[in-house]
């Protein structure tokens, strides 16, 4: 018998955090789920959760959303890989939201953090990939930066203030239930179903259904050592060719044409102009410069055995995790693909 089983997800609206909460509500837990904006419902229709405003910039709101919580998730972040000013808008808000996320917790006497980080936080140079790689050492993109940085902050401040902490390292999410908008991962589903990939990026994707990954968080919680990570991913990316023809044959009537290859300096040049739009509309770019710079014919193979013994991990692999999102977006057309 759970002495408590009060648990907090923030981000409970985005794609995780929204399938975390639900996850937890079917394993028997009683959930508080906190939002920055209380008004923003509509993910919570039918559920059975307490949803409370909070920010996690905002150690008071905090503060009071984790009152009487034993276990805490903390998988509220800001998750985009492009932004007008990313030092403000992507690097600052995830460390402060990591050190008041921390201290809140602290102060609020909860016992264990599931630390949602990111594939981001591991160096890619030496494959497979596993929990030893490291941190990632290229320091071109904000958002990296923000997981490689904010994951060393959660365990040094978690083992000042005397806290359990566990963090998980998911991969590309995909799949249902989407709750509110596109993540990124989503948006690049939606540009290949749309057909807007004229021209392979040679930059490969590692999917993971997004249920999975919760289960892993829930397994983390459990079973991960404190102190520890642990990768959510598979062991196998693919292309976006790859993934394009998954898609061709399981939607014939997309009639996907193969992504042309191209020369680096040409996808520099595409990514280049993709950007330069992107600054002027305000509307995330595909592809940017700087990934084309990191990601380039890099097919990263994960090595997750960490994950499956000491948690029980056991991910569907990457190609059944494409096609089941693939078609749940297809056959939501009107709501993802307009």
């Amino acid at each position: 018998m759970m002495q408590n089983n009060l648990v907090l997800v923030t981000g409970a609206n985005g794609h995780l955090g929204n399938n975390l909460v639900r996850l937890l509500i079917d394993k028997g837990y009683k959930v508080r789920a906190s939002v920055r904006n209380i008004k923003n419902s509509e993910p919570f229709l039918g559920l059975d959760c307490e949803v409370k405003q909070a920010d996690i910039t905002d150690k008071q709101s905090m503060v009071e959303a984790l009152q009487g919580v034993d276990t805490f998730y903390a998988v509220g972040a800001v998750f985009k890989l492009w932004a007008k000013d990313p030092q403000k808008e992507i690097y600052d808000v995830n460390m402060i939201g990591c050190k008041t996320m921390i201290e809140a917790a602290a102060e609020a006497g909860v016992r264990r953090i599931v630390y949602v980080s990111s594939i981001a936080a591991l160096d890619y140079s030496k494959l497979p990939i596993t929990e030893d790689s490291g941190y990632n050492p290229d320091r071109r993109d904000m958002y990296y930066n923000s997981k490689n940085d904010a994951e060393k902050l959660a365990f040094k401040l978690a083992a000042e203030h005397n806290i359990e902490l566990v963090s998980v390292m998911p991969s590309a999410m995909i799949g249902s239930v989407i709750a509110d908008r596109l993540s990124n991962s989503c948006m690049i589903l939606r540009s290949v179903l749309k057909n807007e990939l004229s021209v392979e990026t040679n930059v490969a994707l590692n999917w993971i259904d997004v249920k999975d990954v919760a289960e892993g968080c829930y397994l983390a919680a459990k079973k991960g050592r404190n102190g520890e990570r642990y990768i959510l991913a598979n062991e196998k990316s693919l292309s976006i060719t790859e993934t394009m023809s998954i898609a061709n044959n399981l939607i014939p009537e997309l009639k996907l044409k193969k992504p042309v290859r191209v020369p680096k300096f040409v996808l520099y040049s595409v990514a280049w102009f993709m950007e330069m739009r992107a600054k002027i509309t305000g509307n995330p770019p595909v592809l940017t410069p700087k990934e084309v710079g990191m990601f380039w014919g890099l097919i990263p193979d994960f090595d997750i055995s960490k994950a499956r013994t000491e948690l029980g991990f056991n991910p569907k692999p990457g190609r059944e995790a494409l096609e089941n999102a693939l078609v749940y977006m297809w056959n939501n057309k009107d709501r993802f693909l307009n």
